[in-house]
């Protein structure tokens, strides 16, 4: 039986040179195995400090009032501390989509879990749409159920 509730994996690297090499997306001999492994599943990591100057960018643009989490937002990015942990924080996009099926998620959780161990990675998890299981707002991730 399919879940009807879609998925997302995200990750932190270990360093800022790190991050700022998959923002760029240079296949260094650091990141190969990643991008091996994301070109394996169709994933594209997204630096959660981007979407969130993105979100920010968009809200001041066509207005604040239409964007519930603009101030805590980009209080965030504007925190020295935040914003470097941001900048290693990453959301993995699946053919450019944001949630994806449980199946999809469990495989690039399985295929990055030797990159946690091996250091490269300091943080996997996987999150689902669930708002019982998500009571905070994610500010670019929404529930959505799939249709039946």
């Amino acid at each position: 039986m399919t879940s009807q509730w879609q998925y997302q994996v995200r990750f932190d690297v270990n360093d800022s040179a790190a991050a700022e090499a998959l923002r760029r997306q240079h296949r260094g001999p650091t990141l190969a195995r990643l991008f091996d492994i994301l070109a394996k599943r169709g994933a594209a990591p997204k630096c959660q400090f981007d979407v969130f100057a993105e979100y920010v960018a968009a809200a001041e643009e066509h207005g604040v009032e239409n964007y519930p989490l603009h101030h805590w937002t980009k209080a965030a990015i504007e925190n020295p501390a935040k914003k470097e942990k941001y900048l290693k924080s990453f959301t993995l996009h699946v053919d450019d989509r944001e949630v994806y099926a449980k199946e999809i998620a469990d495989a690039l959780e399985a295929d990055l879990q030797p990159l946690a161990t091996s250091g490269l990675i300091t943080r996997l998890s996987k999150y689902d749409t669930n708002p019982a299981n998500n009571p905070q707002p994610q500010g670019h991730l929404r529930a959505a159920r799939v249709p039946d």
